[in-house]
């Protein structure tokens, strides 16, 4: 195989688990693939879902399934790996990740804990599941359904959960547990 090649796959693998080192949480693989390789560009998608599928098999990260979500975490082994080798990561990446999780992690790690869809009922209404799960848990820490009477209902609630989950939150266990 051709050294450039290899080369490329080992950075692929030290920038994944960098990456999971520096959020400091788990991820799903959406978000693992959108980092990487929506927003940035550092690994091909294609070559992002490989990688995490090698260092998973190695034992370097550890893939886990929550709420129907692969969910990804690093390992002792991936830190020892990464300690090692990080260097090969040129400066400028490992400081464009950084940067890159110190202004995104918050929303990152909001979009994760959140979930919200919407369908229609045989009556005509819609019901908006809204749920909030702690980190790597499998069961929410709350679970909301509610029937409005239009799509544009049901569309608005989709929309401002990710803003509104946490104070929504907030209220009910303040008023249930007064």
């Amino acid at each position: 195989m051709d050294d450039n090649i290899m080369g490329a796959e080992v950075q692929d693998k030290l920038v994944v688990l960098y990456v999971l080192d520096k959020m400091e949480l788990p991820l799903a693989e959406d978000t693992i693939l959108s980092i990487c390789s929506t927003a940035n560009e550092w690994i091909a998608y294609i070559n992002c879902k490989h990688v995490l599928d090698l260092l998973s098999d190695v034992g370097l990260v550890h893939r886990n399934l929550s709420n129907n979500k692969v969910i990804y975490t690093i390992t002792p082994e991936g830190r020892a790996c990464l300690a090692n080798f990080y260097t090969k990561i040129p400066l400028s990446r490992r400081d464009e990740i950084t940067d890159f999780i110190r202004k995104q992690r918050i929303a990152y790690k909001k979009k994760q804990e959140l979930f919200c869809d919407y369908y229609k009922n045989n009556d005509g209404t819609y019901t908006v599941r809204a749920k909030i799960f702690e980190l790597g848990a499998t069961n929410p820490m709350m679970d909301l359904s509610i029937n409005v009477d239009s799509r544009a209902s049901a569309k608005y609630l989709y929309n401002t959960w990710e803003e509104k989950a946490a104070k929504i939150y907030e209220l009910l266990y303040d008023n249930l547990f007064d």
